[in-house]
């Protein structure tokens, strides 16, 4: 017999039977659905204690500082992969053989130019608009242009989006930043990697080409890996809930891309280089570390902590050593912010009051310091961001949309304004 939480409702002597079910890895959840049918909701604000699906895709340990995609720990995918093998395994479920690599490397290689009309939506935005605005709007538009292949119930037509979303996203990355600063689009190069390609389409023009750095396109492909994937997040729920609705997959991506927007999600690395802007200098840091400790003061450190780890971010470890690879490889170590950085970094792992409260460093801050290095603005970051998670969206979509337990999202809610009252007619107002 399955195991079950009993519910008294009410001082009834009969309960009502919860049943509780088990997940591989992880705690219990207990099944709450049977309530509505007695007329009562669950009250969750944020759904920090409610599972909105089941998943096999990644599983996340914040006591531990465990993240697994597909069973895997994200350090050997970091250490050992490569993204596109990642983009497979969390796609299909496994590590691809070399036969498999090669063709779905071949098949994203064959998507990775966008339609030349795309090129005139470009137009229509001013040359400040911020880059998420533009990405919200193109990606978006990209279900106008595959009238033939949106048939969500179609597998051929949900894998060929797929690997349209994964191969095309940063090509447009890419032109976002073109488009900002008055240079010529480029295109992209399929001889080329997949991190590699995004630096050329980033940083050539046509009049001159530099052949990639190995150092700076492994690093890259790095921050990929590292942002593929994180269990349900706000960003991944938006696409979720919108993809319940039947949208088509580039609606869904977009919906997530503006969910990843927000400061308090995916604009973390680019808060954190403006706090390191606000810092200044070296010299200012204890007044700040000083602010960050006193409690009736608003100041925080960004890049220190996790909502969900409260152990040491496995990504992290991975990207402080991309970090000072990167910074060793440009010989931006004398840089000013990276001082200060290095500095808060040195702090926050020798001061109790950080590492009694678990503020170490996280992601966000060695990606922020990393991106800065290799050249990529800050208003661009949320981009990167949106790029390396296009693959995640796209999987935990694929695999809601096969759940047989899948109903449209409806969240419900607690109900706290006016009871029904009778209309008042102009002149009997107030």
């Amino acid at each position: 017999m399955a195991d079950t939480a009993k519910l008294y409702l009410n001082d009834s002597e009969k309960p009502l039977e919860l049943s509780i079910r088990k997940g591989t890895l992880g705690p219990d959840v207990i099944d709450v659905s049977p309530l509505a049918k007695n007329g009562l909701f669950t009250y969750d604000p944020g759904f920090m204690s409610t599972a909105a699906c089941s998943s096999e895709i990644t599983f996340i340990d914040g006591d531990k500082g465990v993240l697994l995609h597909r069973g895997y720990p994200i350090e050997q995918l970091a250490e050992k992969s490569d993204f596109l093998e990642v983009c497979y395994l969390l796609l299909h479920g496994e590590l691809p053989n070399q036969t498999k690599k090669t063709d779905f490397i071949t098949a994203i290689n064959s998507h990775t130019m966008v339609h030349e009309q795309l090129r005139n939506f470009f137009n229509g935005f001013r040359r400040d608009a911020h880059p998420m605005a533009i990405m919200v709007g193109v990606v978006g538009a990209l279900s106008a242009f595959y009238h033939d292949s949106l048939d969500i119930n179609n597998p051929e037509h949900r894998n060929i989006a797929a690997l349209r979303l994964i191969a095309k996203m940063p090509t447009l990355a890419a032109m976002v930043y073109k488009y900002s600063i008055g240079q010529p689009f480029m295109y992209p190069q399929n001889d080329l990697g997949y991190a590699e390609n995004f630096l050329h389409m980033m940083f050539n023009v046509p009049c001159e080409k530099k052949e990639p750095n190995s150092v700076l396109a492994r690093a890259m492909d790095r921050i990929f890996i590292l942002h593929a994937d994180h269990e349900q997040n706000a960003s991944t729920s938006t696409v979720r809930l919108a993809g319940s609705t039947g949208a088509n997959p580039y609606a869904c991506i977009s919906a997530g891309i503006a969910a990843l927007w927000g400061p308090a999600h995916g604009g973390a690395n680019e808060a954190c280089l403006n706090m390191l802007k606000e810092i200044g200098d070296v010299s200012h840091i204890g007044k700040y570390i000083a602010r960050a400790k006193d409690p009736n003061d608003s100041f925080r450190l960004m890049g220190f902590g996790h909502r969900v780890y409260k152990n040491y971010d496995p990504r992290a470890k991975v990207m402080r050593q991309a970090c000072y690879e990167v910074l060793e490889e440009v010989g931006a170590h004398d840089n000013p912010l990276f001082k200060i950085a290095m500095e808060l970094e040195k702090i926050a792992l020798e001061d109790d009051y950080f590492i009694s409260r678990k503020l170490y460093p996280n992601v966000d801050f060695y990606s922020g310091i990393t991106l800065s290095a290799l050249g990529i603005p800050a208003n661009l970051f949320t981009v990167i961001f949106a790029l390396a998670r296009t693959v995640g969206w796209i999987s935990q979509w694929q695999e809601m949309i096969g759940d047989p337990e899948r109903r449209i999202g409806r969240p419900r809610q607690l109900y706290t304004g006016h009871a029904m009252r009778k209309f008042a007619e102009m002149k009997d107002r107030k």
